[in-house]
């Protein structure tokens, strides 16, 4: 009985009895009979098509201005390629990274690229100015487009284009072996068609220009004429009223003009005729350019709705702190009239 109580005692300290091993299952490598449900097979295809949509390659911006899009952009002036990666995810249909008025230049402007280019966005280099070497170095990076700003005649946006252009067309050093914008010489494409992909717009925004704003929308090779209205306004002298009814009125002449023109090519077929693109102010919001029948909208800049946002939240705090400090000040009221009135 000894024996048996402490063998009963000591049990537990016993290792465990081993498992019996499972056999694994075969794998066949002959497809199964089981047929799989309606519900597997609609996955299946709805990641395929996700699939086939990622590895397409994104429309160009030619394209879609060709197909009657209107197109909604960002400017991008914090060169952060974060910011430029939840603009892409947000669903802008291009981003213009700002060499012109941004603290960045072609390194940071790369990063920026890349983030863009993993969010399939287009991407737009406005230049520092419109000269070959700007152009040379941003066009390597491989954008969807440039912006070229202070085109003031039709001679000045010819040069321009001839910047983007290898020769005997233009003026564009050759490089394409090994940048970036012919993925580094594996795409035995790329000299064929760049010129065709990417954009050229050219920014119209003195008194000079749109006094000639018909004559560079017609020049060759200018796709887009961006009218730009805050320097348009410094131009007439009206610096700090960029909405004085001389400088709307200034701005509607140029588009009616360039408007027109496109009207024509449409019509008619002969020609360049450049499409119409414009900067959102305060005074004359997106939706109005839209309406007017722009076809290149930029509705805000990244560090304009980064403030607006602080602003609001900083506001937002400070009052409801106010507020709640009243209410407790209330309460501490009632309680002390209820104690002395007792």
């Amino acid at each position: 009985m000894a024996v048996s109580a402490t063998a009963t005692s000591l049990s537990h300290l016993l290792p465990a009895p081993k498992p019996k091993p499972r056999t694994p299952p075969r794998l066949s490598l002959l497809p199964s009979n089981r047929k799989p449900s309606r519900a597997a097979t609609s996955a299946i295809f709805a990641a395929a098509a996700a699939a086939s949509d990622f590895l397409s390659p994104v429309p160009s911006l030619k394209s879609r201005l060709a197909a009657g899009d209107t197109l909604y952009g960002l400017f991008l002036l914090s060169f952060s390629p974060t910011l430029a990666e939840i603009a892409a995810l947000a669903g802008y249909d291009y981003v213009v990274v700002d060499m012109e008025h941004g603290p960045g230049s072609i390194t940071e402007a790369l990063a920026c690229l890349r983030a863009l280019d993993a969010a399939r966005t287009p991407a737009v280099l406005r230049l520092p100015e419109a000269c070959p070497v700007w152009a040379k170095k941003a066009l390597d990076l491989g954008p969807a487009g440039l912006m070229l700003p202070a085109i003031e005649s039709p001679a000045a946006a010819a040069e321009a284009v001839s910047h983007c252009r290898y020769p005997p067309r233009g003026v564009r050093g050759a490089a394409y072996p090994i940048v970036r914008a012919s993925a580094y010489g594996l795409d035995d494409s790329y000299v064929s068609r760049c010129e065709d992909d990417t954009l050229i717009i050219c920014q119209v925004e003195t008194a000079a220009g749109v006094a000639e704003v018909d004559a560079i929308a017609a020049v060759d090779g200018v796709d887009v004429v961006q009218m730009g209205p805050l320097d348009l306004s410094a131009s007439m002298g009206y610096l700090w009223d960029p909405g004085n009814r001389k400088v709307r009125a200034a701005l509607r002449e140029a588009e009616r003009k360039v408007l027109e023109a496109r009207k024509k090519k449409v019509t008619a077929s002969a020609g360049n005729a450049a499409y119409l693109g414009g900067f959102a102010m305060p005074n004359d919001p997106p939706e109005q350019l839209k309406m007017r029948g722009y076809h290149m909208v930029a509705g805000a800049v990244d560090i304009g709705l980064f403030r607006k946002a602080a602003l609001e939240d900083v506001k937002w705090f400070k009052e409801a702190v106010m507020e709640i400090g009243e209410e407790e000040g209330e309460e501490e009221d009632e309680k002390d009239d209820g104690y002395w009135s007792e």
